[in-house]
């Protein structure tokens, strides 16, 4: 039986009945009246100087109220989560196809479209940086100071030695691809002014508090006369963490006076929203007869685009996780992130490790086959333990859990009888099943502050309002913190009442995303949640006149332990009120960090990580190269599972997110220039490609997590794609080192082989 009423059970999403039946109101879908429409000319070249900029004929257009430019900036005219280098509306050079130049505010949606096209705009085209490797040699500056945005090295023991004393060294180079958030949702809001001057910006952000801090700084307006409200969002995925709208519409606002609203088409969220950043991953990796890895060497190329937003940070995650989840003794880490005239780079889901993920797990099976090692026991053999260090040398927190992902993908049905699962009755469709492992840091890392903070209060009627800034981006947090909630409290989920997402009401947590939402705020809430359950004590005691540890807890009420008397929440609430009393305590959390820090590299390491290992059943067709997943068998350690159904969907959901970067998914351009556009031209999985799913979960205990759980949104996303490419070149005899594998690719990879 089990110790918790809540924890762990499968808890129907809270909001499940509103979003399926149409009653959610995204900030997209709101309105206001006298409301304008606001869009934004975008730049017609990657690379070029602005030599003029005339909105006079735009101006005079019937319909339109004002069309802004640089010079109506009044503050900061630049933004960006660790670099202010991406402008709000370009002055003197655009750097990349989406970079916005213009803002025009007109009485409708047409008239603001129609107007962007009297915006006469003087270029001076400029040679274009679109290699990564090129951008290294600045013989063209995207940035004055040069394209390497960050340059780090870390290291521990000594690989140069290492090297000479292994067995096998197998050295290889990966490529991975653009990809898109693809969200339902696309980038948008619209924001109001009161008459106090309030701003009121309704955007789907994954971090309102920090939305404030950059539109004040470009308006040169106070802090406290801002207010973000970044919930309820149509999916997130990272691509809503840095500033998309928010610092225009709040532009708009206040130079009119009137509400305005923004929603980028699909389209310009193509051409203007932040992608999966490229990398170029170099891997030498040395290992000794029996299979046992001894040195990897890792060179990391990381293509963040115009401006930096969150590119420099996934470069170091990638390095952070180049080693994979297992044990290497010598390391030599090395990584580069380059200003290119591509797509903006920032966060995606997995933030950097899913990249490295499909590097070092094709390398494992390259290893494996060259020695003639199962490939999952390489992975066994190699998988790190409590108190071992991880790839940078520091100690992960211990509740390392992927050894016990790999025994229980070991004694799956899909393992256990794989002859049977690979047999196929047609000549020229051939099966093979891959693994591949992955493990995420969770959290903002060292030195970055990390911190959450719940409010909790009674309410009159004996329930509770919880209130925590970690927004949910339809991955169910608010149900996740309702069920901690409700299990610390003494009572049904149906009396917590989750307010999220608004800078107003929620105390800051941070941002949703790094896999921290469920660490953060449930640890806020449980903190919080014990103090409020201290007072209701004190109360009870006080009403019933027994001393507190003669009583105990029921649901929604207090008791003494001989069952005699007792008092409810509700009465306990009313007992307060009289006194003009409330029950109510607002805590903090700050996340624990490793022993370990790097100078040179901030952010870097992580203490608190999730697990996670997979296998997929890939058909083949031999003859168009097509490959299909038939089968997923995903096996995550989150630590404690808060909510089991949402733990299947966000392994679920983060499969099919995998197979696409793994099949499909690549943002094309030529020299700068988009030749992908929309979704006519960017191929995503759909409901057809879903194979059948199993999660088979472990549970690694994380002592510092409420009731022992850890973060897993983004590591389900990681290992798929290792998973599909080594079962497609184990059964065709080929060696996938770029991503996607689209059938062209795959079919041409086999065809030059047999031929």
């Amino acid at each position: 039986m089990s110790q918790f009423r809540w924890i762990g059970k499968p808890l129907p999403r809270i909001d499940a009945k509103q979003k399926v039946t149409g009653a959610v109101r995204y900030v997209t879908d709101m309105a206001f009246p006298d409301m304008l429409w606001g869009a934004v000319l975008r730049s017609k070249y990657p690379h070029a100087l602005i030599k003029s900029i005339d909105v006079s004929k735009a101006k005079e257009k019937s319909g339109v109220i004002d069309v802004l430019t640089y010079e109506d900036v009044p503050g900061l005219n630049a933004f960006g989560i660790i670099t202010q280098d991406q402008p709000v509306l370009c002055q003197e050079k655009v750097r990349f196809m989406g970079d916005a130049v213009a803002y025009v505010l007109a009485e409708d949606k047409r008239t603001a479209y129609e107007a962007l096209d009297l915006i006469e705009v003087d270029y001076e085209p400029l040679p274009v940086v679109s290699d990564m490797e090129e951008a290294i040699k600045n013989t063209t500056k995207v940035h004055k100071d040069g394209n390497v945005l960050e340059h780090v090295v870390i290291t521990k023991g000594n690989v140069a030695e290492a090297f000479e004393s292994c067995d096998l060294v197998v050295e290889e180079t990966y490529y991975t691809p653009r990809q898109m958030h693809t969200f339902l949702e696309t980038e948008g809001g619209v924001a109001t002014i009161d008459e106090d001057g309030i701003i009121t910006v309704f955007s789907s952000s994954q971090y309102p508090n920090r939305d404030i801090i950059q539109i004040a700084r470009s308006l040169a307006y106070p802090e406290d006369k801002i207010h973000v409200v970044g919930h309820p969002i149509g999916g997130g995925f990272g691509g809503k963490d840095e500033i998309t709208t928010q610092i225009l519409l709040a532009l708009g606002t206040l130079k009119t006076g009137r509400p305005v609203k923004t929603v980028w088409d699909r389209e310009e969220s193509v051409i203007a929203g932040q992608k999966r950043l490229p990398l170029k991953i170099t891997l030498k990796t040395g290992v000794t007869k029996d299979g046992r890895l001894i040195a990897n060497q890792c060179r990391v190329v990381a293509d963040t685009g115009p401006y930096n937003a969150l590119g420099s940070a996934v470069m170091k995650l990638a390095l952070e996780h180049a080693c994979g989840p297992y044990y290497v003794p010598n390391t030599y880490l090395e990584g580069y992130c380059v200003y290119t005239n591509n797509t903006l780079g920032s966060a995606f889901r997995g933030f950097g490790a899913t990249q490295a993920t499909f590097a070092i797990e094709r390398q494992l099976d390259l290893i494996s086959k060259k020695l003639g090692i199962d490939p999952l026991e390489i992975r066994i053999k190699n998988a790190l333990q409590n108190n071992q260090s991880a790839g940078l040398g520091h100690l992960p927190a211990p509740s390392v859990g992927i050894a016990d992902t790999l025994n229980q993908l070991k004694k799956h049905d899909l393992w256990v009888n794989k002859e049977e699962y690979l047999k196929t009755d047609v000549p020229y469709l051939k099966r093979a099943i891959g693994i591949a492992c992955s493990h995420q840091g969770c959290g903002l890392g060292s030195f970055f502050p990390d911190y959450g903070s719940a409010d909790i209060r009674l309410l009159p009627d004996g329930s509770f309002n919880v209130k925590v800034g970690c927004p949910d981006i339809g991955q169910g947090n608010a149900t996740a913190f309702a069920q901690i909630a409700a299990e610390v409290l003494h009572t049904d989920p149906d009396n917590i009442h989750v307010e999220i997402g608004d800078s107003r009401t929620s105390p800051d947590s941070g941002s949703t995303s790094a896999s921290r939402s469920i660490y953060t705020g449930g640890n806020a809430i449980v903190i919080s949640g014990r103090k409020v359950k201290a007072l209701l004590l004190a109360e009870a005691s006080r009403a019933l006149g027994v001393a507190p540890d003669l009583l105990q807890f029921g649901v929604n009420n207090i008791s003494t332990k001989d069952g005699d008397r007792s008092i409810t929440y509700k009465e306990i609430a009313s007992n307060v009120a009289g006194r003009k009393g409330t029950i109510r305590y607002t805590s903090r959390f700050d996340w624990p960090t490793s022993e370990l820090e790097f100078n040179e590299a901030l952010g870097l390491p992580h203490y608190v990580f999730s697990y996670i290992s997979e296998m997929a059943l890939v058909e083949v067709n031999e003859l168009t190269g097509e490959a299909r997943v038939l089968k997923a068998v995903v096996s995550p350690d989150a630590g404690r599972i808060i909510n089991i159904q949402g733990l299947e969907g966000q392994a679920e959901g983060g499969t099919v997110m995998g197979m696409g970067f793994a099949l499909m998914e690549d943002v094309i351009l030529d020299e700068g220039q988009y030749l992908t556009r929309d979704l006519s031209t960017y191929i995503i999985p759909t409901a057809l490609d879903i194979p059948e799913m199993d999660t088979v979960p472990v549970e690694a205990l994380e002592s510092t997590g409420p009731f022992g759980a850890k973060g897993i949104g983004e590591a389900v996303c990681n290992p798929i794609t290792p998973a599909v490419i080594n079962a497609i070149c184990d059964v065709l005899d080929i060696n996938i080192t770029k991503l996607p594998a689209t059938p062209e690719m795959v079919y041409n990879l086999a065809h030059k082989k047999i031929s």
